[in-house]
Parts: C-alpha cells; structure tokens; sequence
C-alpha cells in the first residue's frame, strides 16, 4: 500500500483524538475501582490478554490465513476494548462502570500488549519482508495509544467542563472516523474484497461470537452476577478496532492487514446486540436487582 500524508500523519492524529476523548470519560477513580470488583477483573484482563490472542492463533491456523491475514487477525485480537462496550453493557443491563474500569485498565495495558503481539505475529506468520515493527513503530505505536488517554484524563481532571463539552462532539467524531477507515480500507483491497470476504467474514464472525460467549461464561461459571458478567463479555468482545486498523494502515503500511479489524467492525455491532439479546430475553424485570445502579455520572454512550 502506498504511504500518503492522509495515512501516515492525518489517520494516527485521529486516533490520537478518539484516545484523547477516551482519556475525557475515565478517572483516577477508575483505576481505584478495581479493588471493589477484583474477581470481574481478572477474569476480563486474563481472557483479553491471554485467551483472545490464542484463540485468534488457533482459528488463523485452522482457517490457514494469509500471512498479512493473519498478522490482522492478531493485531485484531490485541486491540482493547472500546467505549461502545460501555454503552452495550448499558443497554443489556450490565455493570457499566465495570466497563469503564476495564477500558481504563486496557487503555494503558495496550501500549505494552499491541506492539508484543503483533511484533509476535509478525516474526511468526513470516511477513517481516512486507511489514515490520522496528522500535521506532513500537514508539509510535505508544505514542498514539497512550499518551491520548494520558492527556485526555489530566484534561478532565482540570477541566472538567470542557471535558463534558468535548466528550459528545469527538465521539461522534470517532465513529465517523471508524466508518471511513472500515470503507477505506475495503476500497484499497477491493479487487480482492471477494476472496478476503471469504477467507475472513466467517474467521471474524466466530471470533467475535467466541469471545462474547467465553467472557460471559467464564464470568458465570467464576459466580459473578450477571450485571458484571455482561459488563466483561462486552468488554471482551467488543474491539476499538479503529486502534487495530491505524497501527496496520499507517505503522505496519498494509492495508491487507487491515482487512480483518474492518470485516471485524461491521460484524461484531449486529452480533453483540443479537447476543445481548439472547441472553437477556429471559431475564425479568427483577433479575438486575444484583446490578449496580448506572447514574448520571457513569452513563458513557455514543
């Protein structure tokens, strides 16, 4: 793919935007919280850290991916959770300043985890000829993960009016974002959209399915109510995939590599609600009684 101003400067600084407003909506506060919901927790960090990239290696092989493919289907798998996850978890019931705590945990985490599984991926799948992840990108990669977030929460913390202000305008801002970087990256490989439709549609719509699944079950069958556990298995399935499809259109410079978090950004809104759904069908009115009140100041939505 060839490099352009567009993807080499102007797509990592709208990242660094949607970083910085996620950095608007968390705390101090969030971070504390972990020591009121430990087990939730753990659960979430060791299936995001630990499970996902291994279930993402176990379908590459089963599926036989590309290389570039397949380092997109890690890359994928390393991204955090994102702030839809929140407003999911909100509209099934589940604990949402769970999800901010996690989002907040996994916003500094995948400054260290993206760049290891991906540099991983890369020296495995054998692309290193194509792509590559030199130090300097591992710097980049921080710079523009991270680094937002930081900014982001000092701004609240001092500003806490514009922080309210500006929270709306660059979530909309992100999603629209997401949207051109999805359409963008299906248009540079569009002579070869069919065959990644194949190769990829089906891998992404498991893995999605699967880990939406595991972060509920694995809560469940750990005893956690269900508030929490529909907090974690949206937390889990539910990608900031537009940080997947930066690092691999503008640090990697592959636009294949792209192809699974874009497939994986359009899927996983439709399979999430349907899963909400399914497992909230049956639940009375009072079956949330277990759930922590959502107010004012944790509702965090689009």
């Amino acid at each position: 793919m060839e490099s352009s101003a567009l993807i080499t400067i102007g797509l990592p600084s709208a990242l660094a935007i949607i970083m910085f407003g996620l950095g608007l909506t968390l705390t101090v506060g969030d971070f504390r919280r972990i020591t009121q919901s430990p087990r939730a927790v753990v659960i979430a960090l060791a299936l995001q850290l630990l499970f996902l990239p291994a279930m993402a290696f176990g379908l590459i092989m089963l599926f036989d991916l590309d290389p570039l493919l397949a380092i997109g289907m890690m890359l994928l798998a390393a991204s955090p959770g994102g702030t839809t996850a929140n407003l999911y978890s909100h509209l099934f019931r589940g604990d949402v300043a769970l999800n901010i705590t996690l989002t907040a945990i996994n916003a500094v985490l995948a400054a260290v985890t993206v760049p290891v599984i991906t540099d991983f991926a890369i020296g495995y799948f054998g692309a290193e000829g194509e792509v590559g992840l030199q130090l300097s990108k591992v710097i980049q990669v921080i710079a523009i993960v991270l680094a937002p977030v930081v900014i982001g929460m000092i701004t609240r913390h001092f500003f806490p009016a514009l922080a309210t202000r500006a929270d709306r305008p660059v979530r909309i801002f992100s999603v629209g974002v997401l949207v051109l970087v999805s359409i963008g990256a299906l248009i540079a490989e569009r002579d070869n959209i069919a065959d990644y439709a194949r190769q990829v549609g089906l891998v992404t719509a498991i893995f999605c399915l699967c880990s939406l699944t595991l972060g509920y079950a694995a809560a469940r069958l750990l005893r956690l109510a269900r508030p929490p556990a529909i907090a974690v298995s949206m937390e889990v399935g539910i990608h900031n995939t537009a940080v997947a499809m930066t690092i691999a259109l503008s640090v990697l410079n592959s636009s294949e590599a792209a192809i699974p978090a874009a497939v994986y950004s359009v899927l996983m809104y439709v399979i999430a609600a349907l899963f909400g759904y399914a497992i909230t069908r049956n639940s009375s009115a009072t079956d949330g009684s277990d759930a922590r009140p959502v107010t004012a100041s944790n509702q965090h939505t689009l």
